[in-house]
């Protein structure tokens, strides 16, 4: 019987990571993320590695649990609130995937404003003059106004990187005292009126779920496009289709959703103007490695008695 302590992963990790952990512990990797599922895999386990949803009452399930570690920042997946009931010590890895969203939110604008993939497509199969009037039709970042719900690593990345493409720049933060040079304090009325791209990369609480409802929507400016890469429940989607069919906006990116994986008969999968990605927005390969990594270490040092560097 291996004296190792045993550490679950919801899911996989990078192999190199794996195989690092696996020289330190006893690596358990759930055979699916179902709840039942991780509620018989965690009974053994003094450390667990989260990228799925912890059922409310996993810690229940956990007699012999001393670490929590989230493979990413979002803590959404972690039952916090009972995790203050027991003696387990919860960390992240923030700052892992900053840029890798920060890319993919650039790369969105661009898809929504300046369309290059459907200039080609066009070319291809309708012609020169077709796709030329497509472009000469696009719009430009430079001299719009961007504004970021959720000012914290991701928003001010994506601050800087906005103005140095010559946008204004609009943040929507609770602590508006911290907003870097360069942003302007907004209310949430205010960014939504003003902004011709909105970024969701707040994190998801009581007072953001539904932030983007029916009324935040009304007020927007004509061709202004909406960028979700914080959680799906943060915009009311029906708000949201209504405001997509009747033109209020002119675009969205969505990676994250209110049921993730989308179903196959989701509404929003209809409407064509609308970039849909799977929740990848900070997953690259390089990305997935730095999470991994910062996982294992936090892991490690909470099961040799250390203290993690990111407590949450």
């Amino acid at each position: 019987m291996s004296d190792l302590p045993v550490v679950l992963l919801t899911s996989a990790i990078h192999p190199d990571e794996h195989a690092r952990l696996a020289r330190h512990a006893t690596v358990v990797q759930a055979a699916d993320p179902q709840p039942d599922t991780l509620r018989r895999a965690i009974a053994p386990a003094q450390g667990v590695i989260v990228r799925n949803p912890l059922p409310a009452d996993i810690f229940e399930h956990a007699p012999l649990l001393k670490a929590v570690v989230r493979h990413g920042v979002g803590l959404d997946m972690i039952p916090m609130e009972a995790a203050r009931r027991f003696p387990v010590t919860v960390a992240n890895v923030p700052g892992a995937n900053t840029a890798t969203v920060v890319e993919y939110c650039v790369a969105a604008m661009l898809h929504l404003r300046r369309p290059l993939a459907r200039m080609d497509r066009m070319l291809r199969e309708q012609g020169w003059a077709p796709a030329r009037a497509l472009g000469e039709g696009s719009g430009e970042l430079s001299g719009a106004t961007c504004g970021i719900v959720g000012v914290g690593a991701i928003g001010n990345r994506l601050a800087a990187v906005a103005g140095a493409l010559g946008l204004r720049v609009l943040g929507l933060t609770r602590r508006p005292e911290t907003l870097p040079p360069g942003v302007q304090a907004a209310d949430k009325e205010t960014l939504m009126r003003e902004s011709d791209v909105i970024v969701l990369c707040c994190p998801l609480t009581d007072a953001t779920r539904g932030l983007v409802d029916e009324a935040a929507l009304s007020v927007v400016r004509p061709g202004a496009i909406l960028i979700n890469v914080a959680r799906g429940p943060v915009v009311d989607a029906a708000a949201l289709m209504r405001a997509l069919e009747d033109g209020r906006l002119a675009g969205a990116a969505l990676d994250v959703h209110d049921v993730q994986p989308l179903p196959a008969d989701a509404p929003i999968l209809r409407s064509p103007n609308v970039l849909l990605t799977p929740h990848v927005a900070g997953a690259t390969a390089a990305s997935m490695r730095r999470m991994s990594e910062g996982a294992v270490d936090e892991m490690l040092r909470i099961l040799a008695g250390h203290e993690p560097m990111n407590r949450v």
